[in-house]
């Protein structure tokens, strides 16, 4: 098994990764988070998961240990493949999802793209008592004050306006962490200027 890839970065999209390790080209599947950490550098080190099916042999890398594991545990849930972990992995920081995952907000992980209220009941379910033995939740402790009730209304008052559900949790996350004590209305006029 390949722990991880060491060498220049040759290619680099939102999605993808081509990592030149001595003359040999491994092209990975990224997430967004791992493809931020990347921007702007001209080497890398990517920890690697090998998806190995009859059809296809598929490289997954990830900028941190810590979100390799967290995709691991995430294709250990029945129905969620690794391209659906990378899209969740994508949407939220390991942090951010650690902390949707231990105070069980299926509501805010249901707004990635390809998840449903069902999945994301089922993620939680199975991953709650996993993410705490990871030690994982504790990275992040500021976003644990956000008052959810509001951030899940500020939420889908954006989304039902048309602004994509991963960039208005983000946006609504940082207003609230700045100042937990604004009222929705306050929050979604705050996020209409920075989205």
């Amino acid at each position: 098994m390949i722990e991880y890839v060491k060498g220049n970065i040759d290619e680099l999209t939102p999605a993808m990764a081509v990592i030149d390790c001595h003359g040999v080209g491994y092209d990975m599947s990224i997430s967004l988070n791992t493809y931020s950490a990347l921007q702007g550098k001209d080497s890398a080190k990517l920890y690697v998961y090998e998806a190995i099916r009859e059809d296809a042999y598929t490289l997954y890398g990830f900028a941190s240990r810590q979100e390799r594991d967290v995709f691991l545990l995430l294709i250990s849930v029945s129905g969620v493949g690794g391209n659906t972990a990378r899209m969740i992995l994508s949407a939220l920081s390991v942090a951010e999802l650690c902390n949707v995952i231990s105070s069980g907000n299926h509501k805010l992980l249901s707004t990635v793209k390809g998840i449903g209220p069902k999945s994301a009941q089922r993620i939680i379910v199975d991953l709650k008592d996993k993410i705490q033995s990871l030690g994982i939740e504790g990275e992040a402790p500021s976003t644990v004050t956000i008052n959810s009730e509001v951030q899940n209304e500020a939420v889908n008052a954006l989304t039902t306006l048309g602004f994509p559900p991963a960039a208005s949790v983000k946006v609504v996350q940082a207003i609230l962490k700045d100042s937990p004590e604004l009222t929705v209305e306050k929050v979604i006029k705050m996020a209409l200027k920075m989205l």
